[in-house]
């Protein structure tokens, strides 16, 4: 096969793979990508002149020390300021970062109400950002993209939110309300989109160019990251894993439709089917993160209609999985969200479940890791997506 020429298609693959691989010879680039030297020397030229990326100065390889510096290629990491945020049901978090995909500021903060018009949560959004930017002397004005994640329906080409439990409305131009707002470029997406996203760049997908991310928290969600971009489907909601059906006319669901899985396993759920089951006078706690939390507890101390309930989620949870390793035949799984803090409940029922469905063959299945990230890692993988928008926008430039 010969080495790729196309300029045009090798920009993205070659600043791409500086990211990956910050501190990167050009020799090595066109090794590892396949694209040919000359076009490899052209293309970082441009970025270069671009102010995209830096050379920097590494000792020679011989072990004497002696020989010029090998000049290697980086990231510039002063070339701009970019920043993430994650709306969750009762609080914003923030990232920011800069070029170079450092953590340079964050914060959270805790939203006034769970749900609010477009406008409501733009306000929201801003007030967010400038209470983030004010301890490093910066203002909103001062970051050259932005990237939003939220959960629901998200068409991220588009900018619309079909649907999101955080917004009182449905079929929202929210990327153009948050823009008019901020008056910065701002790119949304879905919030499990952006945690398989925060895993590409900083996590467990590091190096990877391929693996799934499943989430459970106050919802169920899934980021597809092939051939390290995220696959998002021709209408933009092609991962949306909480929402595929596991029982006719089951359980409804906050979508408005009936036996989504998201209506057994998520937050909602669980509390939903607890107080009819225990009643709300033995959970402690007024919120939902307490009250899972009460929960939990229950079932540890023996109450056998909480270990029923969550015996039933892990059940649940591990024929999605199935279907999901079934489906895609994925070498990574990775199980993030808040409530992974409480998989170990559940992990031995999950994985003897899991091993009952899933298509048996004499090679290993799916590897599966466990991360209990907080909010701040998918405020990054927002962050990483508002890059991804700089980027892009900045290589559809002409040259020169």
């Amino acid at each position: 096969m010969s080495p790729r020429t196309d300029t045009r298609g090798s920009r993205r693959t070659i600043l791409a793979h500086i990211r990956a691989r910050s501190g990167i010879a050009r020799v090595d680039i066109a090794r590892d990508t396949g694209i040919s030297p000359a076009t490899v020397t052209t293309v970082t030229a441009e970025l270069l002149a671009k102010g995209l990326v830096a050379e920097v100065l590494a000792e020679p390889d011989s072990g004497t020390k002696r020989g010029r510096p090998r000049v290697l290629l980086a990231l510039n990491s002063d070339a701009f300021l970019l920043a993430g945020a994650k709306i969750s049901n009762n609080h914003i978090t923030v990232a920011v970062i800069d070029f170079g995909g450092e953590l340079v500021a964050d914060h959270v903060m805790p939203l006034p109400r769970a749900r609010g018009t477009a406008r409501d949560m733009a306000d929201y959004v801003h007030a967010a950002l400038t209470e983030t930017l004010a301890p490093i002397g910066k203002d909103v004005a001062d970051l050259a993209s932005i990237g939003v994640g939220l959960s629901g329906f998200v068409d991220a080409e588009s900018g619309e939110v079909h649907w999101s439990p955080t917004l009182s409305t449905r079929n929202v131009p929210f990327r153009d309300v948050l823009t008019d707002r901020l008056g910065v470029p701002v790119q949304i997406d879905n919030d499990a989109n952006l945690a398989a996203l925060a895993e590409l760049w900083f996590g467990a997908g590091r190096g990877m160019s391929d693996f799934i991310v499943l989430t459970i928290e106050e919802g169920v969600g899934m980021g597809i990251v092939l051939d390290n971009r995220l696959f998002r489907g021709t209408r933009g909601i092609g991962a949306e894993f909480g929402h595929i059906k596991v029982q006719l006319d089951g359980a409804l669901c906050r979508c408005g439709q009936r036996g989504c899985l998201e209506a057994y396993i998520a937050d909602y759920a669980l509390l939903r089917e607890a107080g009819a089951a225990i009643g709300a006078d033995q959970m402690d706690g007024t919120g939902a993160p307490q009250q899972i939390d009460s929960l939990i507890a229950l079932a540890e101390s023996g109450n056998h209609a909480a270990q029923s309930i969550i015996d039933r989620a892990g059940r649940m949870f591990s024929l999605g999985v199935a279907n999901v390793i079934n489906i895609f035949d994925p070498e990574l799984i990775i199980l993030s969200g808040e409530r992974m803090r409480f998989f170990s409940y559940f992990e031995e029922t999950f994985r003897q479940r899991l091993a009952q469905n899933i298509i048996d063959i004499d090679r290993d299945p799916a590897r599966i890791t466990v991360h209990t990230w907080e909010d701040l890692l998918w405020a990054k993988g927002a962050a990483a997506l508002a890059m991804e928008g700089l980027t892009d926008r900045i290589l559809q430039e002409p040259a020169g």
